[in-house]
């Protein structure tokens, strides 16, 4: 498999991040473990986090991903296997937020507790924290990388103004500079990224790995109607997406996937794979066939015909 450069990170990456959100909520601890094991096993390494991930589930506290993903690296003994991402400055609890020299000391200990771990491969700012100054979000992060916790830096959610001026402060003062980008990302959601942030990206050889790659899982082209989404877990999300764009994208995914042999969430993730400021969209699976979906992407070259036709349908 084709491994990708994160930025300046010294390590490389799997062309798809595997998407821990689930873990401790949509996917229990066993399931979680075969997912993972599937994963790795189709020669994937790349797995997100967030210590935040899944507080909003009732009856979770927050570290319930972090967690299982701990436990199952301590269980297969292959945490030099792979590229562990976690993210902190999302509230975890009365006081427990943002990006402050003392508040990231302590959630990086947290997540280390929780991962099983004594090192982080990419630490990532969940949210930018306009309260706390950059250079000391960055001052921390350089005390974090020298004490050997962290390996590298990576920014969420950031606008492209304030991505640009955490990498000129970066450079200024000799710190560590982000070297990847967490935004939301996918065919039903172009606007955020494309345009200033993704240029600045492209020109700072920064690495991107959206999220929800597949509109919450809408491309896949299960939810064609409101009762397609029923009571399911994702269907808040999926709903603003039932309209003429939305099945005008389904369309065009529909056709090149019957061309491709494919399915249309295979072509949505090959779409961004193809896209030159994209290093590794995060999915999600709840269950092996899921999984078996999209360990299959990275083989489905699309061509510029196909990159086109979906193109014209999402803009």
């Amino acid at each position: 498999m084709e491994m990708r450069n994160l930025g300046n990170a010294p390590f490389k990456v799997s062309p798809l991040t595997f998407g821990g959100n689930v873990f401790g909520w949509t996917a229990d601890e066993a399931m979680s473990f075969r997912l993972l094991d599937g994963f790795v096993a189709a020669g994937f390494n790349f797995i997100d986090s967030a210590d935040v991930y899944s507080r909003w589930h009732p009856g979770n506290q927050g570290g319930e991903s972090e967690a299982i993903i701990g436990k199952w690296l301590k269980a297969r003994g292959n945490r030099d296997k792979v590229i562990i991402a976690t993210k902190l400055g999302i509230e975890m609890g009365p006081g427990k937020k943002g990006l402050s020299r003392a508040y990231m000391f302590q959630a990086v200990e947290d997540s280390l507790r929780r991962l099983q771990t004594d090192y982080i491969d990419l630490y990532q700012s969940h949210r930018d924290d306009p309260e706390t100054p950059i250079a000391e979000t960055l001052g921390a992060y350089q005390d974090l990388i020298k004490q050997g916790k962290v390996r590298a830096i990576g920014a969420s959610n950031f606008t492209a103004e304030r991505l640009a001026e955490s990498l000129e402060t970066s450079q200024r003062l000799g710190l560590p500079r982000y070297d990847s980008l967490q935004p939301q990302y996918s065919l039903m959601e172009r606007t955020e990224f494309e345009g200033p942030l993704e240029q600045l990206c492209l020109k700072e050889k920064i690495g991107v790995i959206g999220y929800y790659s597949l509109a919450s899982g809408f491309l896949t082209g299960k939810y064609r109607s409101p009762a397609d989404a029923g009571n399911q877990a994702r269907a808040p999300r999926v709903a603003k997406y039932l309209n003429e764009a939305g099945f005008k994208v389904l369309a065009a995914l529909d056709a090149v996937a019957a061309r491709y042999n494919a399915k249309p969430g295979q072509i949505a993730l090959a779409w961004l794979i193809a896209r030159p400021s994209v290093t590794a969209p995060i999915v999600s699976a709840t269950n092996l066939d899921q999984l078996a979906d999209l360990v299959a992407v990275p083989n489905i070259k699309l061509d510029t015909a196909a990159i086109a036709e979906i193109d014209a349908a999402s803009k």
